[in-house]
């Protein structure tokens, strides 16, 4: 996934006209707008001004805050208002928020996605906030003829030093005909003065969710609707070689029937993969005509992919050296000079998003421009991947975000809006909804990538770990898009593998060819899924081989803290699109973290017959992670979590209830794949379609006491949580198992025998 950076924000005083007309919110006060330079590549000075978030205060005292980022349960369209709320010193009752429409002109980058966001916005917020604050202070200095170092602003008011007070609403007349406060003159509030950063917060949309009142894509409901669905061919690339819709026209209620062309294969994100388009004048009519029509397919070039037999390709394929991305002194002196090598392959299946919410969007096409309402992840993507596929100019597409059910990466792909947008035009001047079966997300997914992995690990005759040889082998992202990409690209090798933290002296790490059969996307913390699997167990095998405890072996293979330059050995290393002077690889930090989750899940502490506890590390998205899991079995066999703990450092924390319920979510998102279910592949098709089968995590399989949380206080620049829960569950999983059983689970979904 591509990463941005901020470049430089700006925060101007927007004329009401322009605030309305981006917004539609009638106003009469203050109105800030900031403006972000979002793009490395931009150069500021040919950069015109286009405001895209906006702030404003009515006379009334209401604050409304345009959010640009898009909420699907993390919890961002609280956590971004919350640090603007803080530093204007506004009552938090009295602040709405309003969802902006997808149009990087005025918002910059919208993509909600690779857990970038709050630290992407969190000083560019800060500054926003600060800068109204900083005004209606100056106002109302100018109001009582004082020096406006004699005013403070105060829960919604100013306070003069005399003690006299006046409302922010009451100053928004005299704050409107200032100007902002260039960017080197704001100034920000202290960390000790802080009333919402850093605090639990609510999330603001929930009063909405209880009640039933909050839309999301599946709400949507325009006046003379039709609705969508559409079969497609079960394999990634095949296409219609011919169909009867005979049957499906005598459905009552069917509206229209006709083909939408095929993609092929590779074709990308934006792009649908076509098939037959049945609208009709209710989602149940129009499945049933679906179900009736006739259609003989052409399964091209992946008709013939089968999992299993792909995967024992790559078990073949990891025994031989690959493509090396790193190489720090000699791997093969210290293999064969090693007094004893340990070997292992671990083997993972597919994924499915699965969102609870599955892929759906409503379009209208009317006077040649299209609008959209969807739960979307990247409106900017989706409104430039319509503009391609319909020929518009992107400036006559508008793409209305809705509350998301659930993404984890499904929906920032562009395709199934395209799907509605094609289909709008097709019904010029009538709405129409596309719904995606759950039996179509899974079967059409831009599934996570199926991965075998072999590590090789040298001993000397002390038992110190000389070498680390890690080759991975997977169907990469790029596959999706390019025949010419048929191995892990080192970005996707750098959550992981490449950027392999332990003080070993030689180290290898290599990739290997996997062309994609299928279509693979990212879903939640990507390729860390694999690698923290991989790499999380075989540190416990040495452990094992040493008679080492698992925490004492991993502070001793930590090494001396250090900041590991990663980029100076590493070509394109990537640290999550953040330089590493900015963000840098603190050995320290993950030690930290390490330590702390010991000391709180009673590491080490006499447990119960056929109990046991694993732990894992594993630093993604710049956030620092270990997780402890503790396991029970019975003689039965049957395994259950009495509780897990996590010690995290994110940096600085927004909303600490958001990140608490990350983490407990996470957990739950991770055993899915540890436990349950993965998506296989025969003849081309997904062999598991529904919940019967892509077997998720329930309430049985939860930790029966509690997921704890433990959180680093310190002041590093704040990273993400919405993915960084998921790698070390599986892994911390899988060596707690073996604590209890002696018996290694090298392959996800585990399956206890």
């Amino acid at each position: 996934m591509k990463q941005e950076t901020i470049q430089e924000s700006i925060i101007k005083k927007i004329d009401r006209r322009t605030f309305l007309k981006a917004t539609g919110i009638t106003t009469t006060g203050l109105v800030l707008g900031l403006q972000w330079a979002c793009s490395p590549t931009t150069e500021t000075s040919n950069v015109s001004f286009a405001p895209n978030v906006y702030l404003t205060i009515n006379p009334d005292g209401s604050v409304i805050i345009v959010a640009h980022r898009q909420e699907m349960g993390t919890g961002i369209r609280t956590g971004l208002p919350m640090i603007v709320a803080d530093e204007l010193e506004a009552d938090w009752k009295k602040v709405s928020l309003v969802q902006a429409v997808g149009d990087e002109a005025k918002y910059g980058n919208q993509n909600t996605d690779g857990s970038f966001s709050v630290r992407m916005f969190f000083e560019p917020m800060r500054k926003a906030g600060a800068s109204a604050r900083m005004m209606l202070e100056q106002a109302a200095a100018k109001k009582w003829g004082v020096d406006v170092s004699e005013c403070k602003a105060l829960n919604h008011e100013v306070v003069h030093s005399s003690g006299k007070k006046i409302a922010f609403g009451d100053l928004t007349e005299e704050a409107s005909k200032l100007l902002a406060p260039a960017d080197d003159k704001i100034v920000l509030k202290k960390k000790g003065d802080w009333k919402y950063i850093g605090k639990p917060m609510n999330l603001y949309d929930v009063p909405d969710i209880v009640k039933g009142t909050a839309v999301y894509g599946i709400d949507v409901v325009k006046p003379g609707m039709k609705y969508a669905v559409i079969l497609r061919c079960p394999t990634a690339g095949g296409k219609v070689k011919s169909f009867s819709d005979a049957e499906a026209k005598k459905v009552s209620g069917v509206v229209k029937i006709f083909e939408m062309a095929a993609s092929g294969f590779p074709a990308g994100f934006d792009v649908p993969q076509g098939g037959i388009v049945v609208v009709a004048d209710t989602t149940w009519a129009a499945l049933s005509a679906r179900k009736a029509l006739q259609v003989e397919w052409d399964y091209g070039v992946n008709g013939s992919y089968d999992t299993d037999a792909y995967i024992n390709e790559l078990k073949t394929k990891v025994k031989k050296k690959g493509d090396v991305r790193r190489s720090n002194g000699s791997i093969d002196k210290a293999i064969n000079g090693a007094a004893k090598v340990l070997e292992s392959t671990f083997v993972t299946q597919h994924l499915s998003h699965a969102p609870m919410e599955p892929p759906n969007a409503t379009a209208l096409f009317k006077d040649g421009k299209m609008e959209l309402w969807a739960p979307v992840q990247s409106p900017q993507w989706i409104r430039d991947s319509v503009a391609a596929n319909l020929k518009l100019d992107a400036a006559n597409v508008t793409v209305n975000v809705t509350l998301l059910g659930g993404a984890f990466g499904r929906k920032s792909k562009p395709d199934f809006a395209v799907e509605a947008a094609l289909i709008a035009k097709e019904l010029e001047g009538t709405p129409v909804k596309v719904t995606w079966t759950r039996e179509d997300d899974l079967a059409h997914d831009f599934f996570h990538a199926c991965s075998v992995q072999q590590i090789r690990v040298a001993l000397d005759k002390q038992n110190n770990v000389t070498g680390w040889n890690h080759r991975s082998a997977f169907p990469p992202i790029g596959g999706t898009t390019n025949t010419k990409e048929i191995s892990p690209s080192t970005g996707e090798l750098g959550l992981g593998v490449i950027d392999f933290p332990y003080n070993v002296p030689n180290v290898s790490c290599e990739a290997i060819e996997s062309p994609a059969k299928t279509r693979i996307g990212w879903l939640r913390s990507v390729s860390n899924i694999q690698h923290a699997f991989a790499v999380g167990s075989m540190l416990d095998e040495i452990a094992h081989y040493r008679k080492v405890d698992p925490v004492k072996n991993l502070l001793e293979l930590l090494g001396p803290d250090r900041m590991i330059p990663f980029n100076e050995y590493i070509e394109g290393f990537e640290n999550y699109g953040e330089p590493l002077d900015k963000f840098p690889w603190s050995t320290a930090r993950l030690r930290n973290v390490i330590e702390l989750v010991a000391e709180k899940s009673g590491w080490g502490k006499e447990l119960p017959k056929g109990h046991g506890m694993g732990i894992c590390a594993h630093k993604s998205f710049l956030t620092y992670v270990a997780c402890v899991v503790h396991v029970a079995i019975d003689d039965s066999g049957k395994l259950t979590i009495p509780e897990a703990h996590y010690a995290i450092d994110c940096g600085q924390v927004v909303n600490r209830n958001s990140v608490i319920q990350q983490f407990e979510g996470g957990f739950i998102f991770s055993l899915s794949g540890a436990l349950k279910g993965g998506i296989t592949f025969k003849e081309g098709r997904s062999q598991e379609t529904n919940f019967d089968k892509f077997l998720v995590a329930r309430m049985e399989d939860a930790p029966l006491v509690k997921t704890h949380v433990h959180i680093v206080e310190n002041d590093e620049k704040p990273t993400g949580v919405g993915e960084p829960p998921v790698p070390p569950v599986a892994p911390a999983l899988a060596n707690a198992i073996f604590a209890v059983t002696g018996k290694r689970y090298r392959d996800l979904p585990i399956k206890l025998s």
